[in-house]
């Protein structure tokens, strides 16, 4: 049973505000699958947004550039579970990621 603290005091849940705190676990764990995808296209954005002067008429974009920034935008299609997202995710002790789609040519 979880306690909970209220007007200083600690008490055991309700049967009901057990239910509804299990409820709210449940949805959380189950849209992890959600927040992740969000967080992996919010990376690829800032780093499409890091390269698109590249795509100005007076720059050159080199074809590695190109298919790297292809690349990035495939990733909801070519990674599409949350197994594929962890690997996305994945950062080393300096907290870089780690993933080879992430290294800029």
């Amino acid at each position: 049973m979880v306690k909970i603290f209220i007007d200083g005091a600690v008490r055991d849940l309700t049967a009901d505000e057990q239910a509804e705190y299990e409820a709210r676990n449940t949805a959380w764990e189950n849209a992890s699958t959600t927040r992740k995808l969000a967080e992996i296209k919010q990376i690829r954005l800032q780093k499409l947004k890091e390269t698109d002067y590249y795509a100005l008429q007076d720059v050159t974009m080199s074809n590695e550039m190109k298919t790297w920034r292809q690349s990035l935008r495939d990733i909801p299609a070519n990674h599409t579970d949350e197994t594929a997202y962890d690997a996305l995710l994945a950062r080393d002790s300096d907290g870089n990621l780690t993933h080879s789609v992430w290294s800029k040519p």
